[in-house]
C-alpha cells in the first residue's frame, strides 16, 4: 500500500496492553487520513453516550497519505475524541516533526483508551510499546516534558506530544502540545489528562512509499514555487497577526466580549506594530516553505509565538491593548497547555459578569476588561482549578450554567466552543458556518468567511444561498484536513479537487477523480453529524449566542457623532448635492435606530459609509489624517435603539 501503512495501534492504558490491527484499504479510500480517518474511528470505537473524561472515551491520533512526502505544508496530524467542552466530536490538527515521526512508526492511527493507575507516558518505537512512569513529570510544561523525555530516551530522534498542568487538571479546553505547536480546540488535553497520560513519545524508521515518485516530485516542485508567490504573501511577510488591523477596519474584530466590533486601542496590537516593536524571528513547521510562524519578544526578553486568534482572544476580546501583557498571557497559556481562544472567551465572560456584579471574585483578583494583572493571575488558577479557576476551567457555557443569573446571555460559544475572532454580525456566511459546525464555533472546519470577504456576496445581509456556500466550504475543509494539506496553501491550487486528485493518485496509485474527493468531503461531514446526533445533538444546538441575534452590529450614535464632527470641520469640501445626500443618509440611519430595526440599521449604515468615501478621500488629500477613523460609519455593535 502506498501513502498509507494500513496499520492501527490500540493501547488500553488500564492494563497496558497493546494490539495492532489492519486498516482496510476501503476504509482509507473512503475517509483518507487525518480528520476523516479519525472521525470514522471515533464513530467505531466510542461507546454511544460515553462520558468524555471517562476511560472508555478514545483518544485518537491519525496520520494522512501526504505526510512524509516532499509536499510542502503536509507535516500535520490529527487528534480526534469526544470533546469534554462540547460533548460532541472534538477534532484538532497540529503540525511539525511529531507528525513526521508518527508516519515513520509505520502506523496510520493510534487509538488510546483506559486510564493508567498512575501518571505515565507512552513510548512507541520500532514496534515496541511501553507505558513508562511519569510521576516525575507532573506539573511540568509541555516543553519541559518534551525535553525531559527526549533526554531519558537518549535519542534526539524521539518526538513528543505532551500536556501541561491544565491537561492534568482536566481543564475542559486543555491542549496537547508538540514542537511548540498545539492541538488546541475542544479539550483533547483534558481527555489525555483524564487517562493519566502525560505524553506520547514516538520514534520510527519506516520510509514513506509513494506509487509514482517522479510525478509526486514534479507536483511538489510546482507547489513549492506557488507557495512562495503572491497568494501566500500575507502569511510570509507578517503572519496571521496581519488580520487584526484589517478586521478592525472592517468592523469585525470582537471586542470586550463581543460588546463591540472594533477596538479603539488596537494599533499597538496590529501585526505591523508588533513586528516593528517586538519581532524576534520567523519560523515554520517541518516541511513548510511558507513559514507563517512569528515569534515576538517581550520587553522582559521572553520569546513567544503569536497568531491572530491568540492576539484577538487575549487582547481586544478582553479589552487589552498592552502587547507585553498579551504576550505574557499567551506565554502562560502555552506553559500550562490551554487553548488561547477558549481561555480568552471564558475570561471575557467572567469580566462581564464582574462588571455586572455577578462574580465578586473577579474584583478581588483584579480581573476586568483592560486589566492585565487580572488575566495574568487568573490563568494559573484555571490551570490548577483553584479558586475562581475551578469555575472558569469548565469553559464559558458550563460556567454560565453554574453561575446562572442570566449570564448565559453573554457566554459567547456555539455548542460550548468559544467563538473565534470574527464578528458574525458583519459576516453573514460566516455566521451560518459558525452556527452549524459539528465541533462548535470554528473558523477552521469551515472557511465560510472567504465568501464574505470576497465581495461575491453581501456580507451584511443573509440570503438562502448561504447554506450551499457553507456546505461546500465544510466539505472542502474536510478534504484538506484529511489529505492533510495546510489551509494556507489552499489558494495555490487553480482547481483544487482535480489537482488534489492527481496528487493523491500519484501518491497512492489509486485512480482518484475530483468528484470522488468531493464525495469524500461530504462523507466525512455526514459522519461527524451522525456521531453528534448519536451523542445527543438537537437542531437548537446549531445556533448562535443570543447577544449576536439581539444586539445590533453598528454603534450608530457614535458613528453619527464622528460624521457630524467631520462635517463641521471640513464640510466645505463637499458640493451641495453631496452634502444633501449625506444628510439624507444620516436621516435614514437615525430613522432605523428609532424603529429598532436591526437589518435597516445595518443597511443604512453601509449606505452612509459608501456616501462618505469621497468625503474621506478629500479630507485625506488635505492632510487631515487624525480624524480619519471617524469618516466612515464603523461597524461597531450596540443594542438596537440605544
Amino acid at each position: 500500500m502506498h501513502g498509507f501503512h494500513g496499520r492501527l495501534l490500540h493501547v488500553d492504558l488500564s492494563d497496558g496492553r497493546a494490539s495492532w490491527a489492519d486498516l482496510p484499504e476501503r476504509r482509507l479510500r473512503a475517509f483518507l487520513g487525518g480528520i476523516g480517518l479519525g472521525t470514522s474511528l471515533l464513530y467505531e470505537h466510542a461507546p454511544p453516550g460515553v462520558e468524555p473524561l471517562s476511560p472508555a472515551n478514545p483518544l485518537i491520533f491519525t496520520s494522512a497519505p501526504l505526510v512524509g512526502t516532499n509536499l510542502t505544508t503536509t507535516a500535520k496530524f490529527a487528534v480526534v475524541t469526544k470533546s469534554p467542552l462540547t460533548g460532541f466530536i472534538g477534532d484538532s490538527l497540529s503540525s511539525s516533526h511529531f507528525a513526521l515521526e508518527l508516519k515513520r512508526t509505520g502506523l496510520d492511527a493510534v487509538v488510546i483508551t483506559g486510564r493508567a493507575p498512575s501518571p505515565v507516558y507512552l513510548s512507541i518505537a520500532d514496534g515496541h510499546v511501553e507505558a513508562r512512569d511519569a510521576e516525575h513529570l507532573k506539573g511540568k510544561s509541555p516543553a519541559e516534558t518534551e525535553a525531559a523525555i527526549r533526554s531519558a530516551e537518549r535519542s534526539r530522534g524521539f518526538r513528543v506530544a505532551a500536556i501541561g498542568r491544565a491537561g492534568e487538571s482536566c481543564v475542559r479546553f486543555a491542549t496537547i502540545s508538540n514542537d511548540g505547536r498545539h492541538a488546541g480546540r475542544g479539550g483533547a488535553g483534558a481527555v489525555m489528562g483524564s487517562k493519566n497520560l502525560k505524553a506520547i513519545a514516538l520514534h520510527g524508521e519506516r520510509e514513506v512509499s509513494v506509487a509514482h515518485s517522479s510525478e509526486v516530485e514534479g507536483i511538489a516542485r510546482a507547489l513549492r514555487q506557488r507557495s512562495l508567490g503572491s497568494l501566500t504573501d500575507k502569511y510570509r511577510s507578517i503572519g496571521t497577526v496581519a488580520n487584526l488591523a484589517v478586521f478592525n477596519r472592517l468592523g469585525t474584530l470582537p471586542t470586550r466580549n463581543f460588546q463591540r466590533a472594533t477596538f479603539d486601542e488596537a494599533d499597538p496590537l496590529s501585526g505591523e506594530a508588533l513586528t516593528e516593536s517586538h519581532f524576534s524571528r520567523r519560523h515554520g513547521c517541518a516541511s513548510c516553505t511558507i513559514r507563517c510562524e512569528r515569534l515576538f519578544r517581550s520587553n522582559g526578553g521572553d520569546e513567544q509565538r503569536m497568531e491572530y486568534e491568540t492576539v484577538f482572544a487575549l487582547g481586544p476580546l478582553c479589552g487589552m491593548s498592552d502587547p507585553d501583557a498579551v504576550l505574557a498571557a499567551a506565554r502562560l497559556c502555552d506553559h500550562y497547555g490551554m487553548d488561547t481562544i477558549s481561555t480568552g472567551g471564558t475570561l471575557a465572560w467572567a469580566m462581564e459578569c464582574g462588571e455586572r456584579g455577578l462574580l465578586p471574585d473577579t474584583q478581588q483578583l483584579g480581573l476586568g476588561f483592560g486589566r492585565s494583572e487580572g488575566i495574568v493571575a487568573a490563568i494559573p488558577l484555571i490551570a490548577a482549578r483553584e479558586g475562581i479557576g475551578a469555575l472558569l476551567a469548565e469553559g464559558s457555557k458550563r460556567a454560565a450554567l453554574q453561575l446562572g443569573k442570566g449570564s448565559s446571555y453573554w457566554a459567547m460559544h456555539v455548542k460550548g466552543l468559544e467563538l473565534p475572532g470574527y464578528d458574525p454580525r458583519s459576516l453573514k456566511t460566516m455566521a451560518l458556518g459558525l452556527a452549524v459546525s459539528p465541533r462548535g464555533a470554528c473558523h477552521n472546519r469551515s472557511g465560510a468567511y472567504e465568501a464574505d470577504f470576497s465581495g461575491a456576496v453581501d456580507r451584511l445581509r443573509a440570503d438562502a444561498g448561504r447554506g450551499a456556500l457553507v456546505a461546500a466550504s465544510e466539505d472542502f475543509s474536510a478534504v484538506l484536513d484529511s489529505l492533510i494539506v495546510c489551509k494556507f496553501l489552499r489558494k495555490c491550487f487553480a482547481d483544487f479537487y482535480d489537482e488534489a486528485a492527481e496528487l493523491l493518485t500519484a501518491v497512492t496509485g489509486w485512480r482518484v477523480s475530483g468528484g470522488e474527493l468531493r464525495r469524500i468531503g461530504e462523507r466525512i461531514n455526514i459522519t461527524k453529524r451522525l456521531f453528534n446526533q448519536r451523542e445527543g445533538w438537537r437542531p437548537q444546538d446549531d445556533w448562535l449566542p443570543p447577544r449576536l441575534l439581539t444586539e445590533a452590529r453598528v454603534e450608530a450614535k457614535r458613528s453619527l457623532l464622528a460624521l457630524d464632527a467631520a462635517l463641521v470641520k471640513d464640510g466645505s469640501l463637499l458640493a451641495a448635492e453631496e452634502r444633501a445626500a449625506l444628510d439624507a443618509g444620516r436621516a435614514r440611519l437615525e430613522g432605523a435606530m428609532a424603529a429598532d430595526s436591526r437589518d435597516e440599521i445595518n443597511a443604512a449604515a453601509e449606505a452612509l459609509e459608501e456616501l462618505s468615501k469621497p468625503f474621506a478621500e478629500r479630507r485625506m488629500d488635505r492632510g487631515i489624517r487624525e480624524a480619519l477613523s471617524g469618516l466612515s460609519v464603523k461597524e461597531l455593535e450596540t443594542r438596537v435603539g440605544e
